[in-house]
C-alpha cells in the first residue's frame, strides 16, 4: 500500500543523509563540487532517485558531470549503508544518480526570455513612428443605409 507522506518524509531524509556523507565521510575529490538537488522515493520505497548539480570550480569553469557521475555510482554502496543506518527502515531503498538539468532548463528559458524582451522593445520602437496603412480607424465610420431598408 502507497503511503505518500511517508515517502516524501523518506525522501527528504534520504538527501540530507546522502547531503552529509558527501560533505564529511566520502573522501573523493571528485565530489567536492556536488550538490543534492532533490531525492524522489518510489511508492513501495524500494528505489530512490537523487539529483544533484554539479558546479565548476571556479564561476567561468565548466563542471565535470563525467567524473562526479563516476564517483557517485563508485560510492553508491557506502552511501546506500549509511541512508541504511540513518532511516531505521525494513529494506535499504536502491539508490540511482540522476544529474540535475532544471538549472540548465533555467538558463536557457532566461535567455530565451531576454531574446524575447530585446524582440518586443525592437517591435515597440518599430511602432513608436508607424503610420497606419488606412484610415486611422476604419471601423468607426457611420455605415450609410441603404434605401430598401
Amino acid at each position: 500500500m502507497v503511503d505518500p507522506p511517508r515517502a516524501r518524509k523518506l525522501s527528504k531524509r534520504i538527501s540530507q543523509i546522502v547531503a552529509h556523507a558527501l560533505e564529511h565521510e566520502v573522501k573523493d575529490p571528485r565530489l567536492a563540487f556536488v550538490t543534492i538537488t532533490d531525492t524522489r522515493v518510489t511508492g513501495d520505497l524500494q528505489e530512490a532517485t537523487v539529483y544533484y548539480t554539479v558546479l565548476g570550480e571556479t564561476i567561468d569553469a565548466e563542471p565535470d558531470l563525467q567524473a562526479a557521475a563516476a564517483a557517485l555510482n563508485s560510492a553508491t554502496g557506502v552511501l546506500r549503508s549509511l541512508v541504511g543506518a540513518g532511516t531505521g527502515v525494513r529494506r535499504t531503498p536502491s539508490l540511482t544518480f540522476v544529474a540535475d538539468i532544471v538549472p540548465d532548463e533555467a538558463r536557457r528559458m532566461e535567455e530565451l526570455l531576454a531574446r524575447t524582451r530585446e524582440s518586443d522593445a525592437e517591435v515597440a520602437r518599430l511602432a513608436a513612428g508607424a503610420q497606419p496603412a488606412g484610415d486611422a480607424d476604419p471601423y468607426r465610420a457611420p455605415r450609410e443605409q441603404d434605401e430598401e431598408e
